[in-house]
């Protein structure tokens, strides 16, 4: 193949951006052109090509077998990263950048005017962000968890809260910035901040953080933490395909994600956009494992068997379906596309501990036509003041439980749909103990459920396997002596004891945040009244988990999930700029009038 490192393709303000291509040799273009546009260095390996074997692919070895198929791949860095010119700004410029660089591609000779685009996280961002702008050529997309569907919901913010995944991968890759790689003394001052201790001391403000080195990463995490209030800023094309979702290119998506993603609400609200309006092909992948880690048959602590694997079991391995997919949507194909909808169901397992250490928990890959899958309905369980999920109305006329809440010492993270946390958390499926090596724990490895800031809920054992498919909502009748606070949720499938678990295992599920200033609109916040009842809704990732006979279902209610969520003061004051934080007594009411509830998506057993 022939190859051109690291070609400076024109943006429209005349920015450039670094760019290798790799054209095929020995037969006629013009040629299907792929591309994927990455902040991560198009000259190292991507993460997302380590395959079930071991092998970790390099770009050049990725481009031999895109160019032997007769494909151009081109992977391109963006703006302001490694060799490309510019400022580096996440996510904003990226639909700009990623439209003048298929409008530059669609002009060379070597393209016949059809071009795929593929990547991982940030590197799907990029694609959809381009994809809301109809740039000229793009035919096809390969969508592997990210691509914003709307970042203030998923990705930067939920519920309101601010995810802290943005101030530490900011920190790490600040590191990796044009700035640190040209002066050794801002990486050396990056090396020597202790994150952990940074951590103690939010929120960060101008000069007063561990970014305080580049300023522009600090800049653009501080701004998106201030952003409260869903506005105009939130809107723009590199966050916001909900917005464009009436103009979308009519091409064909491949979407990949798992249910211990940080991209799972995103991933289906755009699987779903595209479905409803264009009439190409879709296809939706979801595995059980943590971000873009589809060989990894485990997450955290738990173990869903070799069949969890892509490799050898949803396909060959993840390089050859892309490269069957692009075959099928960028040329004349006579094969058949594989089935639509492939879903990890995880349960099921035996519960023991394995060799390694992880409770298995199993599963099985499900195939259909849709999703949520066929014959879902949903079923509705009721919080009670003896801490009981019951499937019956509550009739009391008065009950309620509180708690207080303090932010000095926030409910803390165990796990959970996340990513680039390191190194203060970590995602996946972890029993709910306050464990030392997890960030802002008591250490003392006593059960979450044992903190008085926390509510736990739990049904009767199952007297059948129940499927949650779909997704999960929590409605809670709420009231609080402060002006605002924080509710999360957390859905639990709690193990009963056994010779490996004597205490059970408490698995975390899926978990949910609402601040309650946002209870009624994003646009217009409201301050809570002392002592006045109001409803407020909390919307968990989906999930796809079978819950054995035996096993209960556990609702944990609190205020805070930190460090995963920045911690609510309970004063009101504007996002990240709080100086007065407050203890907050927080109520939540189960009566007749007020019934808090959990809905879930169900698929009977049977027909699965």
């Amino acid at each position: 193949m022939q190859t051109l490192h690291n070609h400076m393709i024109p943006m429209r303000d005349g920015i450039h951006l670094a760019t290798d291509i790799y054209l095929p040799t020995g037969s006629c273009g013009p040629f299907p052109v792929v591309i994927e546009r990455t902040p991560y260095d198009k000259s190292k390996p991507s993460r997302s090509e380590k395959q079930l074997d071991g092998q970790h692919i390099s770009r050049e070895q990725m481009a031999a077998r895109f160019t032997d198929q007769g494909f151009v791949a081109i992977f391109q860095d963006c703006r302001g990263r490694y060799a490309s010119e510019g400022v580096f700004t996440k996510y904003t410029a990226e639909g700009e950048d990623g439209f003048d660089t298929l409008a530059w591609i669609v002009r060379q000779p070597w393209c016949n005017g059809k071009i795929g685009s593929m990547g991982l996280s940030y590197a799907a961002h990029t694609q959809l962000a381009m994809a809301c702008l109809h740039p000229p050529g793009l035919s096809s997309m390969v969508l592997d968890s990210g691509g914003f569907a709307n970042a203030y919901q998923c990705g930067i913010r939920q519920g309101g809260a601010f995810e802290l995944k943005q101030a530490t991968w900011a920190f790490r890759q600040a590191k990796e910035s044009p700035a640190a790689l040209a002066d050794p003394q801002v990486r050396q001052a990056l090396e020597q901040e202790d994150i952990h201790h940074w951590f103690t001391r939010m929120p960060w403000q101008p000069g007063q953080s561990p970014l305080r080195h580049v300023p522009e990463y600090e800049a653009y995490v501080l701004e998106q933490w201030a952003k409260g209030t869903f506005s105009e800023y939130w809107r723009t094309s590199g966050i916001y395909a909900e917005g464009y979702y009436r103009q979308l290119p009519d091409i064909p998506v491949l979407f990949m994600s798992s249910w211990y993603d940080a991209y799972v609400s995103s991933t289906l609200a755009n699987y779903s956009a595209f479905r409803q309006n264009t009439s190409a092909h879709q296809r939706l992948v979801m595995g059980p494992w943590l971000h873009g880690d589809r060989n990894i048959s485990h997450s955290g602590d738990v173990e869903f068997g070799p069949q969890a694997a892509f490799d050898g079991q949803v396909d060959q391995n993840w390089l050859s379906c892309r490269l069957a997919w692009f075959e099928q949507s960028l040329k004349p194909s006579p094969h058949a596309p594989k089935a639509s909808v492939q879903v990890f169901l995880m349960g099921g397992g035996s519960g023991q501990r394995d060799p390694d250490g992880r409770l298995q928990h199993g599963g099985r890959w499900l195939q259909s036509t849709q999703w949520p899958l066929p014959g879902s309905r949903v079923q509705t369980l009721y919080l009670t003041a003896q801490g009981q999920l019951s499937g019956t109305a509550p009739d009391a006329t008065d009950a309620c439980l509180s708690y207080l809440a303090d932010p000095a010492c926030p409910v803390p993270t165990l796990g959970g749909a996340l990513t680039s946390g390191a190194p203060i958390f970590v995602g996946g499926a972890f029993d709910q103990r306050e464990r030392a090596d997890f960030f802002g724990t008591r250490g003392d490895n006593r059960p979450l459920s044992e903190r008085k800031d926390v509510l736990s809920f739990l049904t009767e054992p199952l007297i059948e396997d129940l499927i949650v498919a779909g997704d999960v909502q929590i409605e809670l009748w709420i009231d609080s002596d402060a002006p605002d606070t924080d509710f999360t949720a957390k859905l639990i499938d709690l193990y009963p004891p056994s010779a490996d678990y004597p205490d059970g295992f408490a698995m975390n599920i899926t978990d949910g945040i609402r601040r309650c200033r946002y209870r009624d609109s994003w646009e217009q916040p409201t301050a809570l009244t002392p002592g006045k009842r109001v409803k407020v809704t909390i919307e968990p990732f989906a999930t796809c988990n079978l819950f054995k006979r035996g096993h209960r279902l556990r609702l944990d209610i609190a205020s805070s999930n930190f460090p995963r969520f920045d911690v609510n003061p309970n004063s009101g004051e504007p996002s990240g700029q709080a100086h007065h934080s407050r203890v907050a007594r927080n109520t939540v009411h189960l009566s007749a009038g007020a019934a808090s509830c959990l809905r879930l998506t169900v698929v009977p057993a049977t027909a699965l």
